[in-house]
């Protein structure tokens, strides 16, 4: 009785949400229900679209849960308002949804994506990313990125095809199949950008002097205000254009931006004992590990992808407290 009414519930459901995204969303907007499906077939839920259930999966698991314990660009700093991976996140797919929304786009896929693209990242940011890279490579040839990671995940927990697909691409040089992919793509780099200046302000590795003149006075002179500027300018030149694209002016202040925080935040000087007490840490965890892999957690596979998903896993205090152990 139960699955003979579920299966009614299902019917009409789907059929509502076809009829609305066929009246609602633009002609490049992916419909739930027409997604390319998952690895392994499902039976389908009955009050949720395929691209619901995978945000869903996402927000249940262990890695986005470990989100909240991996900082951006300071390792486990003093303070309450720095930046984790997790608020990270939010404001990634919060923003997605505003253009999404906006440009009549699949929010649901939007949001997915959003929330899994940083599942695979390391702890220590940036610095426990390069870091892990370099001892892999070291060792074992193998390197690592964390979009490669977070795909991993995804695939691991069956997610749709799209939305792996933009958890994989978000980063790196391989483009999005989907508007919505390309969303969060160029949005990633609006949120971490805009706030990991205010990380950096607040640290004080940053004065407002630092920033550079000819960019701040384009896109705004807080946080805020830059971010307005870079939806506004995503979602009008997305639509004039027909493909996902930002202004050529903003776009290239918008860069120009990210490139001053390389040189200055995340590879600068300042920088420095961070990347070298994150590789520190990185390397010491990588070689206990490899001297006795029998410390790794119960599990099959290659020691290398073993002893990648276990330390890409840490957050910043489980590392730091694993190294004084």
């Amino acid at each position: 009785m139960f699955m003979e009414l579920a299966g009614r519930i299902g019917d009409v459901f789907e059929e509502r949400i076809r009829v609305d995204e066929d009246r609602t969303l633009s002609q490049f907007a992916v419909r739930s229900y027409e997604t390319r499906g998952r690895e392994c077939d499902e039976e389908p839920c009955a009050v949720r679209t395929p691209f619901q259930r995978d945000r869903d999966r996402i927000v249940h698991s262990k890695p986005f849960r470990r989100l909240k314990g991996k900082t951006q660009v300071f390792i486990d700093p003093e303070g309450d308002h720095y930046r984790t991976r997790i608020t990270h996140t939010l404001e990634t797919t919060a923003i997605s949804r505003v253009v999404a929304r906006a440009l009549r786009l699949n929010e649901d896929l939007v949001e997915a994506i959003g929330l899994g693209h940083d599942m695979g990242h390391t702890p220590f940011g940036h610095a426990g990313e390069q870091a892990l890279d370099d001892a892999l490579r070291e060792r074992f040839g193998s390197g690592f990125r964390h979009n490669e990671q977070s795909f991993r995940i995804a695939r691991g927990l069956n997610l749709t095809h799209e939305v792996c697909d933009g958890i994989l691409t978000h980063t790196g040089p391989q483009e999005p199949d989907t508007h919505e992919g390309k969303i969060v793509r160029i949005v990633d780099r609006i949120a971490y950008v805009n706030h990991d200046i205010d990380d950096a302000l607040r640290y004080g590795l940053l004065s407002e002097g630092d920033l550079p003149a000819a960019e701040i006075a384009l896109l705004g002179s807080t946080g805020s205000a830059r971010i307005d500027t870079l939806v506004h300018d995503l979602v009008d030149s997305s639509e004039t254009a027909g493909r996902i694209v930002q202004g050529e002016d903003v776009g290239e202040a918008m860069l120009s931006l990210r490139s001053f925080m390389f040189d200055r935040v995340y590879l600068g000087p300042q920088a420095r004992p961070e990347h070298e007490r994150a590789g520190r840490v990185i390397r010491t965890i990588l070689d206990r590990l490899v001297a006795d892999p029998a410390l790794l957690p119960p599990g099959g596979g290659e020691l290398v992808a073993r002893i990648t998903d276990y330390v890409a896993g840490m957050t910043d205090r489980f590392a730091l407290a694993y190294v004084a152990a």
